[in-house]
C-alpha cells in the first residue's frame, strides 16, 4: 500500500530567473517559526517516527551501537604553558570532556566538563584557546548543534569562570595575546529579528577582548565595512610579534593575508597578500620570515617563504609534489609535512631550507591528524585511524625519529576479520577516480552483497580513510561500504576540485553514478541492494544521483543537503558556497543550478526508499532545504517505496551532536536500509 503522507500546501509563489519563470509552492516552510510549519514537521516526524519504530531490526541495531560506542576515546595531547591539554570520552559521554595535567605522569584534572551544562547534552564545547603563560582558557559554547558561538573564560588553577561573557560569534577561534592579557575573535553584529538561525550572515569583524571588561568594550581590530563577503580570522604568531590576519571570502580557497606589529601600539593592519589569487596557509615564522603552505602555482601545495620586508615576492622552499600537501606544522625547527596520495596520508619532515629529511613510518593506510606545537619542540603527538582500525595515539621524537605507541582505542572488535582496499575506476569522461571498499574478509563478489557508498565532492574537502562505529555494524552485519573520491574534492589539489565546480559541478555526479556502476559491473552488488548516502553538501550528491538515476539505486539517505540550489545564498551562510556553486544570479551559471538543483529536478516517478534527516537548528544549511525537498518528493513519488524525512530536534549540521541523538540516527538508517535492501533477511545478519 502507498505511504499515506502529511497534506502539505502548495502556495502561488512564483519567481523569474533570467526569463525562467520558477514556481516554489512550498516556499512557507522556510519559515521554521511559524506554526503552520511546526504542525507540519509534527506531522511529518509521526509518520516517520511510526514508521521507523514499526521496524524489527532498530532495537537490535541501537543496542549493539551503544556496546561498541562505549569505549574510551581520547583526543592527541596538546600542550601550552608548561601543560598538557587533551579531551576524552568515556564511552556513552554526551560530549568529550577536557583534562589537563602538568605533566603526562601526573594525575589529569577535568577542566572543562560539558555534560554538566545541559541535561540532554545539546551544550558541546567549541574552540578552545590557552593563553601563553597556561592560567586562562578561552572556551566557546554551542546549543542545539547551531554554528552560533558563546566565548567564556576559565581561570586554570581555580577551574572557575570568570565574568568574561561574548556573543554572536561564529566562524572564528580565540587568539591570546602573548601579555596573557586578553584574546582575539571574530563575530557578527546581533541579529535584529528573532531569526538568527536563517538571517543572512555579512560584515564578519575582528576584535580584541580584555579580560574583566564587557564585550560592549572591545577594541576593533579591523572590519571592512565596503566589503560584506570578507571574514577575518587571527593568529598570533608563536613568537608574540604578529597578529596575522586571513581575510576569507566564502567558502573559496583563496584568502588575503595582512599582519599587524603587536609591539607598535599605533601599528596599523598592513596588507601583505592583497590579492584573492591562492590559498595561503601561515606555518610559522623567525622574525621576519614567514613561511606559508600555498597553492600558487602549485595545484597541488608547495611551501613558500615571504620577507615582510621584501613585500610579496615569495622564496620557494618545498617545491609541489605528485602528492597533494594537505598541511604542514613547523617542528624542532623542521617541517612536518602531511600529503595525501590517492587520499592517505603520508607524512616527510624537511629541514628549514626545505630538504628531505625522513618519512615518518605509519602503521598502514589511513589518516593521520596531531604534529602540533611550536617550532622549538622535540616531542610531538599525532593520531592514526582506518576503515578497521580506531585511533592510535603516537608519540614522536622529532629529533631521532623514534615513536611509541601512547595510546590505542580498544573496541570490542576483532579488526583482522575486514579489509580495504582501493580501486580506481573511469568516470564518464575517462577521468580515473580512487574509490575505497570495505567489508568482511572472505566476502566473495556475488552481486547480492547490500552497499553502502558514500561520497562529498565538494568545497576541496578530501574524504580519508576514518573509523566509524556506525560503519563499523553495517561491516559486522555483512554490508560493504565504499568511499568514492570525487571531483570537487580536494584529494588531488586546486585543478581536482575545481573540475567538480560550479559549471563542471555535474563532474561529481558522474563520478559517484560511475562509482555505482562500477560496483555492479564488478559484481560486488546491485541495483536491488546499493544504498546512497551523503551529508551536507553529500547531501546535494545524494539527491542529484537519485533524481538523475532513480534506476541505480535501492535506497537513498541525504543528509542535512543543500536541495534548493536557486535560493542556498538566502540563508545564514549559504552565500559562501557561491565559489562552489556559482550563483543564481549569473545567467550562465543559473542554467547549471537549475539543470542538477534536487528540488526543481523532481517529477513524476518511481523513486528509491529515501530517508532525508535535517535537524530544526541546523543554521549551516537550513532545515528548508530537506523541508521543501521532501514535501515535492512525496508530491510527484509513484510506487510503494517510502519517501520519508527523520527531523531532530535541539540539533544542528552535526557538531557537538550528542552520543545519545548519534546512536539513535544511525540506528534507524540502518533498520531503514535492512528493511529496503534486505527485506527476506538472506545477506544483513542484526
Amino acid at each position: 500500500m502507498p505511504f499515506q503522507y502529511p497534506q502539505t500546501r502548495r502556495c502561488d509563489q512564483t519567481d523569474t530567473y533570467h526569463g525562467t519563470a520558477v514556481a516554489d509552492p512550498y516556499r512557507w516552510l522556510e519559515d521554521p517559526n511559524s506554526d503552520e510549519t511546526k504542525t507540519w514537521v509534527e506531522a511529518q516526524n509521526e509518520v516517520t517516527f511510526g514508521y521507523l519504530r514499526e521496524l524489527p531490526a532498530v532495537e537490535p541495531l541501537k543496542k549493539r551501537l551503544t556496546e561498541l560506542w562505549n569505549y574510551e576515546r581520547y583526543s592527541v595531547p596538546f600542550k601550552r604553558g608548561g601543560r598538557y591539554f587533551y579531551y576524552k570520552n568515556d564511552g556513552l559521554q554526551n560530549q568529550a570532556v577536557l583534562y589537563t595535567q602538568p605533566s603526562l605522569e601526573a594525575e589529569p584534572v577535568v577542566l572543562l566538563d560539558p555534560n554538566t551544562l545541559s541535561t540532554d547534552g545539546t551544550v558541546a564545547l567549541g574552540s578552545i584557546a590557552v593563553s601563553e603563560d597556561g592560567r586562562y582558557l578561552a572556551y566557546s559554547l554551542s546549543s542545539s548543534g547551531s554554528d552560533w558561538l558563546e566565548w567564556k573564560v576559565r581561570d586554570i588553577k581555580t577551574g572557575e569562570d570568570t565574568a568574561d561573557h561574548l556573543q554572536w560569534s561564529k566562524f572564528s577561534g580565540a587568539l591570546w595575546s602573548h601579555d596573557n592579557q586578553g584574546f582575539f575573535y571574530s563575530r557578527y553584529d546581533a541579529p535584529l529579528t528573532d531569526s538568527q538561525f536563517e538571517e543572512v550572515n555579512y560584515f564578519q569583524k575582528l576584535f580584541y577582548h580584555r579580560l574583566g571588561t564587557l564585550q560592549s568594550e572591545d577594541t576593533l581590530v579591523y572590519e571592512r565595512p565596503d566589503e560584506k563577503e570578507w571574514g577575518f580570522h587571527g593568529r598570533v604568531t608563536h613568537d608574540g610579534h604578529y597578529l596575522v590576519i586571513y581575510v576569507w571570502r566564502g567558502t573559496d580557497s583563496k584568502n588575503l593575508i595582512f599582519y599587524k606589529d603587536l609591539q607598535d601600539p599605533n601599528g596599523e593592519v598592513i596588507e601583505l597578500i592583497s590579492e584573492f589569487e591562492a590559498s595561503y596557509r601561515l606555518i610559522d615564522n623567525d622574525g621576519t620570515t614567514f613561511w606559508f603552505k600555498t597553492d600558487l602555482n602549485a595545484s597541488r601545495g608547495r611551501v613558500i617563504a615571504l620577507d615582510l620586508t621584501q613585500g610579496n615576492v615569495p622564496t620557494e622552499i618545498i617545491p609541489e609534489a605528485e602528492e597533494t600537501l594537505d598541511s604542514v606544522s613547523l617542528l624542532n625547527n623542521q617541517f612536518v609535512a602531511n600529503y595525501l596520495k590517492d587520499a592517505y596520508t603520508t607524512i616527510q619532515i624537511f629541514d628549514l631550507a626545505g630538504h628531505p629529511l625522513r618519512t615518518v613510518a605509519l602503521p598502514g593506510i589511513g589518516s593521520v591528524g596531531g604534529f602540533d606545537g611550536k617550532k622549538e619542540d622535540t616531542e610531538t603527538f599525532y593520531q592514526f585511524s582506518s576503515f578497521t582500525v580506531p585511533s592510535r595515539i603516537y608519540r614522536y621524537n622529532m629529533e631521532t625519529g623514534e615513536q611509541s605507541l601512547f595510546r590505542e582505542a580498544e573496541v570490542a572488535f576483532d579488526p583482522n576479520q575486514y579489509e580495504t582496499q582501493q580501486v580506481f575506476y573511469t568516470s564518464k569522461d575517462g577521468t580515473r577516480v580512487p574509490m575505497f571498499i570495505t567489508h568482511k574478509k572472505g566476502i566473495t563478489p556475488n552481486g547480492q552483497t547490500p552497499t553502502l557508498l558514500y561520497g562529498y565532492g565538494g568545497f576541496n574537502i578530501p574524504l580519508s580513510p576514518n573509523f566509524s562505529v556506525g560503519n563499523l555494524v553495517w561491516l559486522e552485519m555483512g554490508g560493504i561500504y565504499a568511499v568514492a573520491n570525487l571531483r570537487g574534492g580536494g584529494e588531488y589539489g586546486k585543478t581536482w576540485h575545481q573540475a567538480g565546480t560550479k559549471l563542471t559541478k555535474q563532474n561529481v555526479f558522474d563520478d559517484f553514478i560511475s562509482a555505482a556502476e562500477w560496483l555492479i559491473d564488478n559484481n560486488y552488488t546491485a541495483s536491488e541492494n546499493l544504498a546512497i548516502m551523503g551529508r551536507s553538501n553529500g547531501g546535494l550528491l545524494v539527491g542529484a544521483c537519485m533524481i538523475q538515476r532513480p534506476d541505480l539505486f535501492a535506497a537513498a539517505l541525504p543528509a542535512v543537503g543543500v536541495m534548493d540550489m536557486l535560493r542556498f545564498n538566502q540563508f545564514t551562510i549559504g552565500w559562501a558556497w557561491e565559489s562552489d556553486y556559482g550563483s543564481p544570479q549569473d545567467p550562465e551559471e543559473f542554467k547549471a543550478l537549475y539543470a542538477y538543483s534536487p528540488l526543481h529536478n523532481l517529477n513524476s516517478a518511481s523513486y528509491p526508499s529515501t530517508l532525508i534527516t535535517t535537524a530544526d537548528h541546523d543554521d549551516r544549511v537550513v532545515p528548508a532545504h530537506s523541508f521543501k525537498f521532501a514535501a515535492t518528493l512525496q508530491a510527484v513519488h509513484q510506487g510503494d517505496n517510502p519517501v520519508l524525512i527523520r527531523i531532530e530536534t535541539k540539533a544542528g549540521h552535526g557538531a557537538g551532536k550528542p552520543t545519545a541523538k548519534i546512536i539513535e540516527e544511525v540506528a534507524d538508517k540502518w533498520a531503514f536500509l535492512v528493511k529496503t535492501l534486505d527485506a527476506e533477511g538472506k545477506h544483513l545478519t542484526v
